[in-house]
């Protein structure tokens, strides 16, 4: 065989496992789509192609999302309390990354380390002492015990991302900074978080996306409909009994990942270089 013809054959079996990994990604937002504007009669009806519409489309299900939940109030708490944890995972994960980074030589690396492993641990395990925690700070079925119990998650591993990014910034640029008159605090702010875009861009995206989808702490801290967020009062409040509003579920949770579809769309590039740039140094 000629090394032409290997190379086709290399490339066609590239593009096919490619057009693969799409079609598996993709299909869940395709079912989405499609059982968002099926009926319902249609939808179950099993002599029907699940794929294709036998009936036309409705948007009855979009209706009922909309007037027969508070998915607009809980789109907006879901969005107020991503926003607080990212502000405060920021706020924390800065200054522990540069300090692990820069400042704790030796034992820095396995202190990052021991925190990005508490990171790996389970919910199931921590709702029961954080319940507790909850409890005596009165938070009980407040949005404010979630944006108090997400950093807890988002911090560790956001720290151990930002100190291997700090590590691949030349030391060089702090020290021209402070030879010029700078603080160890004015050159972070000056020199090196201003070449951190990426970096602190991929802890936004992360901490916003693992706030939004979290599911267990939103479900054992949040009873009142009106406090809850998208991931539970969708399938709290459209699985009545024994009845599934299949369209009305996938309609909720098609718009709920359109805005993080689209974020990670759109700064994919950067996102990509803030989660290699550690390990690339």
């Amino acid at each position: 065989m000629s090394v032409a013809a290997r190379r086709r054959i290399g490339r066609t079996a590239v593009y096919l496992s490619a057009a693969w990994f799409t079609f598996f990604a993709a299909f869940p937002f395709a079912w989405m789509v499609i059982t968002t504007f099926k009926r319902i009669t249609d939808l179950y009806d099993p002599h029907h192609n699940p794929f294709l519409f036998s009936q036309p489309p409705t948007l009855e299900n979009l209706d009922i999302l909309f007037h027969g939940t508070l998915f607009t109030r809980w789109l907006w708490n879901t969005t107020l309390v991503g926003a607080i944890v990212v502000i405060i995972t920021l706020f924390a994960a800065v200054p522990a990354g540069y300090s692990l980074a820069r400042l704790a030589r030796g034992w820095g690396q396995r202190l990052g380390i021991g925190m990005f492993l508490t990171y790996l641990v389970p919910p199931s395990l921590l709702f029961v002492p954080l319940s507790r925690v909850v409890s005596v700070l009165d938070l009980q079925d407040r949005l404010a015990a979630l944006m108090l119990v997400y950093p807890s998650f988002t911090i560790p591993f956001c720290t151990w991302l930002l100190m291997g990014f700090f590590k691949s910034i030349p030391v060089e640029l702090e020290e021209a900074a402070m030879v010029d008159g700078c603080t160890r605090i004015g050159a972070l702010r000056r020199v090196v978080l201003p070449v951190s875009t990426a970096g602190l861009l991929t802890v936004i995206i992360f901490a916003f996306t693992l706030s939004i989808q979290e599911f267990v702490y939103a479900l054992t801290f949040i009873s009142p409909s009106a406090q809850k967020t998208v991931s539970v009062g969708v399938p709290t409040d459209l699985i009545r009994g024994d009845v599934y509003y299949w369209g009305s579920l996938m309609a909720g949770a098609l718009i709920a990942s359109i805005p993080v579809a689209a974020l990670y769309t759109l700064f994919l590039d950067r996102f990509i270089r803030g989660l290699t740039a550690g390990a690339i140094k």
